[in-house]
């Protein structure tokens, strides 16, 4: 379908389920990051596997102030599903959010709505987020079978930084002015962020500092799931409200950034009783 083509439809209803297509197929597209996501999460669990397995480490819940005694190379594996996912998520998001701003100011300067391009980019963030989630925490069960409770607070957990990280990328798509910058902020941002959290090497692992970090309420969150059979909704909340932040200022930048400030201007132009005979042409996509 050509952008002249989605540009009919002028009922947000009629609007919207175009607009999900566009968003949907923008994020899907990548070879890369799927062949990232297929190749390289389960070779970054086997590495990681083989140098922590066996070890036993020290990790706090800060709900309950317990400290756990897990297998190292568990707890790393969830660790490396969340550096996982983060870099997926936010690098496609921001690779599929920054090519399409151009196309999304003459969807706007046609006639669809800002809220209506902004539903659907939300919606289809959190649909590919979850699906990177989904596929990073079925790879680990190769490597570690945890309880059935236990999966499933990996899996909330890398959901959550997925839709994090996604709304990440979807800020620095509309924020930074080159590509290299993105890339370079998103995967220095999620090493950081989640390696810190792994007591493995990492002496500051259980300290209060990392309170701040993105990672933490999903990590918590896993972790005592998977280890402590505890169910730390906090947490969880936690790192959904830095999804939100992200998202509402990255929205909030997309609006502006697509914001058709021309209109007012060419209308003034259009000669009487010819108006109808103007129409703005989109590019193939």
């Amino acid at each position: 379908m050509s952008a002249s083509e989605a540009a009919e439809p002028h009922v947000p209803y009629e609007q919207f389920p175009t607009a999900l297509r566009f968003s949907v197929r923008d994020e899907t597209r990548n070879r890369l990051a799927g062949l990232l996501l297929i190749l390289f999460v389960p070779a970054w669990y086997l590495l990681m596997d083989a140098m922590a397995s066996g070890e036993t480490l020290d990790f706090k819940l800060y709900a309950t102030g317990k400290v756990l005694h897990v297998d190292g190379g568990h707890l790393t594996l969830i660790t490396a599903g969340l550096n996982s996912v983060t870099m997926i998520a936010g690098f496609v998001v921001f690779d599929a959010v920054r090519k399409a701003l151009a196309f999304d100011r003459r969807l706007v300067f046609a006639g669809y709505r800002q809220s209506t391009l902004i539903g659907a980019k939300t919606l289809a963030i959190t649909a590919v987020a979850t699906a990177i989630a989904l596929y990073t925490a079925l790879a680990i069960l190769f490597f570690w079978r945890p309880t059935a409770g236990g999966w499933f607070a990996v899996l909330a957990g890398f959901t959550v930084i997925a839709l994090t990280y996604g709304a990440l990328g979807l800020l620095l798509g509309v924020l930074v002015k080159r590509d290299l910058e993105g890339f370079f902020l998103i995967i220095m941002g999620a090493m950081m962020d989640t390696f810190l959290q792994n007591p493995l090497g990492n002496p500051l692992a259980n300290k209060p500092i990392l309170e701040w970090f993105p990672s933490f309420g999903p990590m918590q969150f896993a972790a005592g799931g998977a280890f402590g059979d505890t169910a730390l909704w906090g947490h969880l909340a936690l790192g959904l409200g830095w999804a939100a932040g992200f998202v509402v200022v990255g929205l909030a930048i997309f609006r502006v950034r697509t914001r058709n400030r021309t209109h007012g201007r060419s209308h003034d132009r259009t000669p009487q009783g010819h108006g109808d005979d103007n129409h703005t042409v989109l590019p193939t996509a």
